[in-house]
């Protein structure tokens, strides 16, 4: 048995290079919510000392100085190139486990025997020719070596240009490669629990890989036992398992300007409802208690401040978004206040049951609509979040994430698809 991992390179960057070929061999990076922080980098960006989370105000006129172009995170773009990528590398293997917006394994079981690093290749070449995106492909017995060999391949170790296949490497040899990864590198451990794991004397991956699986079980947990029987070559680690349903669901943003009326916090609350009860509704869980909070900016000492917030626990767990909606506001109606300003509101979507489990109530909740609810989810997947909402969330005027640097959205929106002219 042997697994491919494929992952965009630099994914977010990758899509806005796609419709703007001018910004190809040029640093960029893409930010987060509100222009916020780095979350993507070029190569050209990394080569110049732009770090992963920078916060992008504090390195604004510095980066610009070198000619770093920033773009806001356009996610109606990249999640439609995503689906595209996701398509096409379907075509290569029967077994295919989506895990990212931008990563997948590809199960090469019942595949005839290929030459994996021509595969590879012509995977990169497929998605490439037909996306006008660049992917790596690492290839490994367990789902845990072949994210290591797509880190090998995306970092040029051993010799590999963007396909690395661990089976062309003798044991020592991978032992070798190993001895030079850091403990972090591996596939769960980032670097906060790479940080404890080197205070135990497991500085790298191959440490790792010859450390007591038991031992670690006992200080750790199961999942840290499979992550070193799978450095070892047995498959172990189910993509199912690290997908479990989430304890809670939230759904949080800071707003692009401060807002101080209620009208514009209870469109802001009915949106993040909604967003929270679909993302409930996708992982089939229901809950039985609902959270609200809205805060003013801590860091703003001229401004005053109140930071509100209730509970609501249910008599029966729900999914669906118009009862849940309206909870969230009778709530915000009893947290707002007059004369704030306020930079930020949420949900929290906590006590979740599966949605065929679950004691009702002899009270209940009244007015429940599964039907609507398929029909909203089905058509929101179809032609894109926010085709149909409730007439909670109004016109989002004044609240919305700042997002002064998008590019358009080439491939969802007919009036920002790209045209072409004859000479």
């Amino acid at each position: 048995m042997s697994f491919a991992l494929v992952d965009g390179n630099n994914f977010y960057v990758s899509c806005e290079r796609v419709f703007n070929p001018a910004l190809n061999d040029k640093p960029v990076v893409v930010l987060s919510n509100n222009d916020g922080c780095v979350v993507s980098r070029s190569a050209e960006a990394k080569a110049l000392g732009i770090k992963m989370a920078a916060p992008w105000f504090k390195i604004r006129d510095e980066a610009e100085k070198l000619g770093v172009m920033a773009f806001s995170s356009n996610y109606a773009l990249y999640a439609d190139m995503s689906n595209r990528m996701m398509s096409i590398l379907a075509g290569f293997s029967p077994h295919q486990e989506v895990y990212s917006i931008d990563e997948c394994f590809l199960g090469l079981q019942g595949l005839k025997e290929p030459d994996r690093e021509v595969w590879g290749q012509t995977i990169r070449q497929r998605v490439r020719q037909w996306t006008g995106l660049s992917v790596g492909v690492g290839i490994g017995p367990t789902r845990t070596l072949s994210k290591l060999a797509n880190h090998c391949a995306k970092m040029h170790l051993a010799g590999n240009d963007w396909v690395c296949d661990l089976a062309t490497l003798s044991k020592n040899e991978q032992d070798a490669l190993l001895a030079t990864l850091p403990v972090g590198t591996v596939w769960g451990v980032g670097w906060r629990l790479g940080r404890t794991l080197r205070d135990l004397g497991i500085a790298t991956v191959l440490d790792l890989k010859r450390a007591d699986p038991k031992t670690l079980r006992r200080r750790f947990s199961v999942t840290m036992e499979k992550t070193v029987a799978e450095l070892n070559g047995s498959p172990c680690i189910d993509i199912h398992d690290l997908a479990e349903a989430k304890r809670q669901v939230i759904c949080s943003r800071s707003f692009g300007q401060l807002v101080s009326n209620e009208a514009s916090l209870r469109e802001a609350v009915a949106h993040f409802t909604a967003l929270a009860a679909e993302k409930l509704r996708a992982q089939s869980s229901r809950t039985e208690s609902v959270h609200i909070y809205i805060r003013t900016p801590a860091h703003r000492d001229d401004l005053p401040q109140h930071h509100g917030s209730l509970t609501i626990p249910l008599p029966e767990p729900t999914d669906d978004t118009l009862i849940l909606t309206r909870l969230a506001l009778w709530a915000l109606k009893k947290i707002y206040r007059e004369g704030y300003r306020y930079l930020k509101a949420g949900i929290v979507l906590s006590e979740l049951s599966a949605a065929h489990q679950g004691q009702m109530s002899l009270i209940g909740l009244s007015g429940s609509h599964p039907a609507l609810m398929r029909t909203l989810d089905q058509i929101n997947a179809r032609w894109g979040r926010g085709t149909l909402v409730s007439g909670a969330e109004g016109k989002r005027l004044d609240w919305p994430m700042r997002r002064n640097r998008m590019s358009p959205s080439y491939t969802t929106k007919w009036q920002e698809l790209m045209t072409a002219t004859a000479g």
